[in-house]
């Protein structure tokens, strides 16, 4: 965990109807201190919405080399590059690279995210999808955040609701191409 981080537990009920996945689990999350309560839960939700036999959080801002959730299968092969945030080009071209499926997830304009990659080469762009949610969603999810989470989260249709320490909010899962 890295010095100085802020540490989260989230006890997640996931109820993906729309995969089929329906799990109960823990996670203890690092916050480094420059990372924003938004991009967190960003983080939190990307892991619960990509959840799949293999999946893990990468080293954070300390690992250049891989992205904020990684699935992995179990030779230890890279099957999904899962960035948060607004990754530049060159990691996503990187990224598409080395997985299988490369995906993004954002808590900002997803339109200023993806501007930047316009005319950069990014390698199977036509197949890495930018999702996001609603604006005010994850702001609203951020305000009922606290050290120690119960959060039920469910899909279904894209989609997504949310009980995060009582408080609910919902949002549909927003999904673009990058090319």
């Amino acid at each position: 965990m890295a010095a100085g981080a802020t540490i989260h537990t989230f006890a997640v009920q996931l109820a993906d109807v729309d995969r089929g996945v329906y799990e109960d689990f823990t996670l203890r999350v690092a916050r480094h201190p420059s990372e924003t309560d938004a991009f967190m839960l960003t983080r939190v939700l990307a892991y619960c919405l990509e959840f799949d036999e293999g999946i893990a959080f990468s080293e954070g801002i300390s690992s250049t080399d891989e992205p904020a959730v990684l699935v992995r299968d179990l030779t230890g092969t890279i099957t999904a590059w899962i960035e948060v945030g607004a990754p530049d080009a060159a990691r996503l071209h990187f990224g598409s690279m080395q997985a299988a499926r490369t995906v993004v997830y954002t808590h900002r304009d997803p339109a200023k995210v993806a501007a930047p990659w316009a005319g950069k080469r990014i390698h199977r762009s036509d197949e890495i999808s930018l999702y996001s949610f609603d604006p005010g969603f994850i702001d609203q999810a951020v305000a009922a955040l606290e050290r120690r989470n119960a959060m039920t989260l469910s899909l279904t249709e894209r989609r997504m609701y949310l009980e995060l320490n009582g408080q609910t909010s919902e949002s549909p899962i927003h999904e673009q191409q990058v090319a």
